[in-house]
């Protein structure tokens, strides 16, 4: 089946021909799984120009699955986003659940459905019948009425391999090499990070879309799988250095995850500079209830060539989760005051 022509339909038709309204900046956010999803459930809000590239190296639960089935990008991140973006209508609303049900066969488990994602099954539908990943993610996001457009960060799937310190059952601890972005999550504190392949290709549409962008947004996110990649493959690192648009650097809410136990702000910070010398960052925004050392982090920050933004971003529960209407205050802020 090939790729028809012309402009997508959107459902449910958005704007009024011939409105006046100021031109919202053009942004990129980067990331993957509920980090990115956050940030762009924030940015849909201030911005119709809005572009999600995304880590593309799960390689657990259903998208583990369709990737090694059937060879494709894995689906579950770029679901996550395309559900971020939906807007907040009976359409979107309906369609976002749509895309985030899982199928459940309850006591019958190892159906060949069962724990997958509907949103998953779509996307790689529409990967078979386009034979374009891009032109799929257009078409699936034309569908749910999605507030901008989603992309992989590359055009094939990736791997990410790291040093985990392991606890020994006698105590003290060794590195072991953990492969694959499920594993490397939960194996314990993650050093020597690598993406495999080294040379992958970045999506070409991802590149233009950073070299056109106002505002680039990294974070939030599993610091080593979902926010560091995007700073390991090679072509979106130096698209990442080379574009004129400012860079925003949003911290996590809870920096004592597996990946990164005993880790400080700081040294999340250290750890871009560490693996990405050269890329620079305009600011960094972070809650302050996860700031323990301000001093040490606004040094860390400097060293990015970045101001230190604090501000409540976080939701009044117990659980470390972004509240999307503070989220979207702090960017409208930021963005106003560059």
């Amino acid at each position: 089946m090939g790729v028809l022509t012309g402009p997508l339909p959107l459902i449910p038709p958005k704007g009024v021909p011939g409105s006046q309204q100021k031109k919202s900046p053009s942004v990129v956010a980067l990331g993957g799984g509920h980090g990115l999803a956050a940030s762009l459930s924030a940015l849909r809000l201030l911005t119709s120009e809005l572009t999600a590239i995304v880590t593309v190296a799960d390689d657990g639960g259903s998208s583990g699955r369709l990737r090694d089935e059937y060879g494709v990008l894995p689906p579950g991140d770029l679901r996550m986003a395309l559900s971020a973006l939906c807007d907040d209508t009976d359409w979107g609303r309906t369609w976002r659940d749509v895309m985030q049900h899982r199928f459940d066969a309850g006591s019958a488990k190892g159906g060949s459905l069962d724990n997958h994602a509907m949103g998953n099954l779509l996307i790689v539908t529409l990967w078979e019948l386009l034979g374009d990943t891009v032109a799929g993610l257009k078409w699936a996001g034309a569908l749910l009425g999605a507030r901008g457009q989603v992309l992989p960060m590359s055009s094939v799937p990736l791997t990410i391999e790291g040093q985990a310190r392991v606890q020994l059952p006698g105590g003290g601890y060794e590195l072991q090499t953990v492969r694959g972005q499920a594993k490397c999550a939960v194996a314990g504190k993650l050093e020597d990070v690598t993406l495999l392949p080294e040379a992958a290709p970045a999506c070409t549409e991802a590149l233009t879309a950073i070299e056109l962008a106002d505002w680039v947004i990294l974070g939030p996110g599993s610091w080593y799988t979902s926010v560091l990649p995007h700073l390991l493959l090679p072509e979106l690192r130096q698209a990442l250095g080379d574009t004129a648009a400012k860079r925003c650097l949003t911290m996590n809410l809870d920096v004592e995850t597996k990946e990164t136990s005993g880790m400080t702000a700081a040294d999340h910070l250290d750890v871009l500079r560490r693996y990405a010398p050269e890329f620079s960052v305009d600011v960094v925004l972070a809650d302050p209830a996860a700031i323990q050392d301000l001093k040490a982090f606004e040094k860390a920050a400097g060293m990015l060539g970045a101001e230190v933004v604090l501000g409540r971003v976080g939701a009044s529960r117990r659980r470390p989760v972004h509240d999307p209407l503070l989220l979207a205050a702090a960017y409208h802020d930021i963005f106003g005051n560059s």
